[in-house]
């Protein structure tokens, strides 16, 4: 698989969301299963995998996947590129005594966890939480000068608080929301990250499959836990609205011999160098499928027409940033 920047690193072109194997999308596999589906991931050329410290059953904040995601990678460990996102909140820092003291205590904890002696890109989760953006710059800057990190990101935010934030330590990625439905970044996010050399990472590039045209208005999905059940683009009467999307991802994926998630991927790896969408699944096949998206190539013509379509369709539901 082809490579790609994002800040310092370098990573495969489509990486891999590892969140369904503990939360999220109804039952979770087995971690027997699991282990395998990510190794099998990087046997199919993926070496960018993306975990969180809370990604559990039910949030439970156990650690659930982080420690999947190390026992599965430790054996090639060097030559993949782990990221894991921490929460904090201010009553940690008045209890750590420092935002870098609060902020190194999480990152230990993943660290032992996955199983390494750095992380490769660290996220903050979500940005807020009574602490300044710029403080948290400055502890990241630190845990890099320590060699603890590699670099860092934020996810889920707009170029106010990322350029705050990079002024102070530069940013190797920023994680959104982002899909041909979700296009708010497009306007000044991604952008802001092209001029300055940051990674853009999307998560749920495929719409939480809805852009894979496997989900109809009679699909039903598994639990309570399943976050399908709430995406607004998923409710009955959005399936509906935004079945045009899905026919044209169709139409493209019969003349390039790809399916429509491949196509939704392509589209963004062709619009911009600096994207790496990192799709999840816990289906093997799924998982396979995804990365295949590496090999289809659009041309400019081929993507000229499929922007101008999609430019022309209404899109039903949004998400936002909400997750």
């Amino acid at each position: 698989m082809k490579t790609r920047k994002i800040g310092t690193l370098t990573v495969s072109e489509v990486g891999m969301g590892c969140m369904a194997f503990s939360h999220g999308y109804g039952q979770i596999p087995s971690e027997q299963y699991s282990i395998e589906a990510i190794q099998y991931a990087y046997d199919h050329g993926c070496t960018f995998f993306d975990t969180a410290e809370i990604y559990s059953p039910n949030l439970s904040g156990t650690g659930h996947n982080e420690r999947i995601v190390g026992k599965a990678l430790q054996s090639v460990r060097k030559n993949v590129v782990l990221a894991t996102k921490l929460f904090l909140n201010s009553s940690e820092v008045r209890r750590d005594g420092s935002v870098y003291g609060a902020i190194r205590r999480h990152l230990e904890v993943s660290i032992e966890r996955l199983k390494t002696d750095t992380v490769d890109l660290y996220y903050l989760h979500r940005a807020g939480g009574g602490i300044y953006i710029e403080d948290i710059a400055d502890a990241m800057g630190r845990l890099i000068s320590e060699g603890l990190i590699g670099g860092w990101g934020l996810s889920q935010v707009d170029v106010d608080i990322i350029s705050k934030a990079h002024e102070v330590t530069p940013l190797c990625a920023v994680q959104n929301i982002y899909s041909m439905v979700e296009r708010d970044s497009e306007s000044t996010v991604i952008p802001y990250c092209l001029e300055n050399n940051i990674g853009f990472v999307p998560f749920s590039p495929i719409a939480s499959g809805l852009l894979s045209g496997k989900i109809t208005a009679d699909t039903r999905f598994e639990s309570n836990d399943d976050v399908r059940n709430w995406v607004p683009q998923l409710s009955r009467h959005n399936i509906i609205g935004n079945q045009p999307i899905v026919d044209l991802l169709k139409e493209y994926a019969a003349l390039k011999n790809a399916t429509p998630a491949q196509i939704s991927l392509a589209w963004m790896l062709h619009k911009y160098p600096n994207v790496v969408p990192i799709p999840g699944s816990k289906n093997k096949d799924r998982i396979v499928e995804n990365l295949g998206a590496s090999e289809v190539k659009l041309t400019e013509d081929e993507f000229r027409s499929l922007e101008t379509e999609l430019n022309k369709y209404k899109v039903y539901g949004h998400r936002g940033f909400s997750r």
